[in-house]
């Protein structure tokens, strides 16, 4: 039923305005949205209120609520924008900033040189890192899609999309392990003395501090395999059970309710990184540990290597998250005037500083270490799980106060898994909804409930005798150089199929009009120079690849099929869409259906029919008479 009509004259046109009290009873959208095209002035019309019936759900009573993913101020009713941009910012520097900046980066400048990996670390973030961040942000934001809906763009290379929402869903499954193995940490810091510090895990290896209670007459280290995968070690499966209840909370009304929990736990890890510095520095020793990670130990020779280069291309590349999916998905929530722009320069300046900062605070104190043991710092110093879970923890040990350290770095280590978890299911969640507005759109909850569910159960081989295994097998097989692949056909797909000339004029719809100096950079890096540092990295990688050990512990050859299984699986979707896209595609010729699969779909282009302007038009009619004519006659 539909009340409160009024009729406002436009011009020469009457057109007629309800204000919408129960149900649309066929109402169609469209033509309100042409409307407001056609006439801006009817936003300012006083007593008209336009909602999508997207946004609307109707209870037993016929009476209409908001859907909880969509607020009263939001631009897009539809799919729901980001309650502020600071909450946008805070998520997207939370899933940029992630464990490696605290796990790998400090690693790596002291392996390649200390100061001197600065200059490579630079110069990829320059001509790998920020363009390919830029051009993805801005491609989500522009659309108003997720990492699979985007490739209307350029159909051919759909399957470039599903590939990223399938990493984002392998890494899911063990980077929710790692956050649940932080929590088994944290909740072990409650004690005095902490009870790693009985253990010289230096030695012993992670699984000692994990799996040290007895289970079935063995303890769990006599599972030294992936052929002895064991029972499930429940104290750890709870702990996973508790990470994945967290991040369901948190996405469970999608950016509406993480948008809030990021205010925490993107902001809490610098509060611990500054208190964890001042602590360091004051230690006997530390001064040793900064000069072995960036002090006046730097080796400028070292510049000379490839494997520093491919190193610093590497981290730049997966710390800030390219290829993943996730930025595309956050962004795909920003109002459409948005400046992508200038978030991409203070996120990934942001992460990078992030990085070097947190090498300050993390070799202070492996310098200590190395000073209790009376070893030299290289002896202590560890990368990934090593530093995380062995070295760290074990210098912690060894502060006064060490319980308290010890909480705080875990904390730390929890909220930074967090913020990337959060993004890696809004990708899952976005594709879904994309794909399936209708019956999705208004069951957010639902499905994150339900990827949650799924993924905890596929999780659960993480967190047996051989967890870290698997663990180890998923992040080698489906963090890699899968990514890789699909940076580059994204950046070759924008920059040739679709036009990289088509996709400044997109962004400068957006963002306002640049000079050609401003644009000179750009057509620079997506043209030429990313494209061929991608592929440089990317042959490097194969050629280099070794199969995956842990420790001394080998690979089965099963093991390894099945990671090369599930690289296969992540990556045949390639293909696979872009032979189905030329087949459905028209024209009486192979040429004519690939160039046709190779152009933007009918409804390619800004989400909102407001926003489409000129160069896409609405697509619907466009004479404001026959829209009058209709919007009246169906009501």
């Amino acid at each position: 039923m539909i009340s409160d009509c009024k009729v406002y004259s436009m011009n020469t046109t009457n057109v007629m305005f309800c204000h919408v009290v129960r149900g649309w009873e066929g109402v169609n959208m469209n033509y309100i949205r042409v409307l407001c095209t056609v006439f801006p002035q009817v936003h300012s019309l006083s007593g008209v209120s336009i909602t999508s019936p997207v946004a609307l759900e109707t209870d037993n009573n016929g009476s209409n609520k908001q859907d909880s993913h969509v607020g009263q101020e939001d631009e897009n009713t539809d799919r729901g924008n980001w309650s502020s941009k600071r909450e946008y910012m805070l998520s997207m520097i939370g899933y940029a900033v992630g464990l490696g900046n605290v796990w790998r980066f400090p690693y790596l400048a002291y392996k390649h040189g200390g100061g001197a990996f600065l200059i490579p670390y630079t110069i990829m973030l320059a001509v790998a890192g920020l363009p390919l961040f830029f051009m993805e942000s801005s491609f989500g934001q522009f659309c108003s899609q997720g990492p699979i809906n985007v490739w209307k763009a350029v159909p051919i290379l759909q399957g470039v999309g599903i590939t990223m929402m399938l990493v984002s869903t392998f890494v899911a499954i063990y980077y929710n392990v790692i956050i649940a193995y932080s929590i088994y940490y944290l909740f072990a810091s409650f004690q005095y003395p902490l009870p790693w510090s009985a253990k010289d895990c230096n030695s012993t290896g992670l699984l000692d501090c994990f799996f040290s209670k007895e289970a079935h007459g063995h303890t769990y280290l006599d599972f030294i395999s992936m052929n002895e995968t064991g029972p499930v070690v429940w104290h750890l499966a709870l702990c996973l059970l508790l990470a994945w209840i967290l991040v369901g909370a948190a996405l469970f009304k999608g950016i509406k309710s993480s948008g809030k929990v990021v205010y925490f736990t993107a902001t809490f890890p610098y509060v611990v990184l500054f208190i964890l510095l001042i602590r360091g520095v004051t230690l006997e020793g530390a001064k040793d540990g900064i000069e072995f990670y960036i002090g006046s130990k730097s080796n400028l020779t070292k510049l000379a290597d490839s494997e520093v280069w491919k190193d610093a291309a590497t981290q730049i590349f997966f710390s800030l998250s390219v290829a993943w999916g996730g930025l595309m998905a956050l962004s795909s929530y920003n109002k459409f005037y948005n400046n992508s722009y200038q978030d991409s320069i203070i996120v990934c300046i942001t992460n990078c500083g992030t990085s070097v900062f947190a090498g300050f605070a993390i070799f202070s104190i492996l310098g200590h270490m190395a000073h209790v043991y009376q070893r030299p710092v290289s002896e202590v110093a560890d990368a990934g799980f090593g530093l995380a879970f062995i070295a760290y923890p074990d210098a912690l040990s060894k502060l006064p106060i060490s319980p308290l350290w010890s909480i705080l770095f875990f904390v730390m280590l929890i909220t930074l898994g967090l913020d990337s978890q959060f993004a890696g299911i809004e990708v899952i969640a976005t594709c879904l909804q994309d794909a399936y507005p209708k019956l999705l759109k208004s069951k957010r909850g639902i499905v994150t409930t339900a990827v949650c569910t799924v993924l905890f159960l596929l999780g659960l081989p993480c967190v047996t005798g051989a967890g870290i295994y698997w663990v180890n097998l998923i992040d080698t097989f489906c963090a890699g150089w899968i990514l890789l692949v699909a940076g580059l056909l994204e950046v070759l797909g924008l920059s040739i199929l679709y036009g990289g000339n088509r996709f400044i004029k997109d962004i400068e719809m957006m963002i306002g009009s640049k000079s050609a100096l401003f644009w000179l950079w750009w057509r620079a890096c997506w043209f030429l120079i990313t494209p061929v540092v991608l592929s440089i990295i990317l042959v490097w990688s194969l050629y280099t690849f070794t199969s995956p050990t842990y420790g001394s512990v080998v690979y089965p050859d099963w093991g390894i099929s099945l990671g090369w299984c599930m690289t296969a699986f992540c990556l045949i979707w390639i293909p696979i869409l872009a032979v189905w896209k030329v087949y459905k595609a028209s024209g009486a010729f192979v040429i004519q259906r690939i160039k046709a699969a190779c152009s933007p779909t009918e409804d390619w282009g800004p989400y909102l029919e407001c926003h489409r302007g000129e160069r896409y038009g609405t697509r619907g009619a466009t004479d404001p008479n026959v829209i009058s004519n209709k919007f009246t006659t169906r009501l």
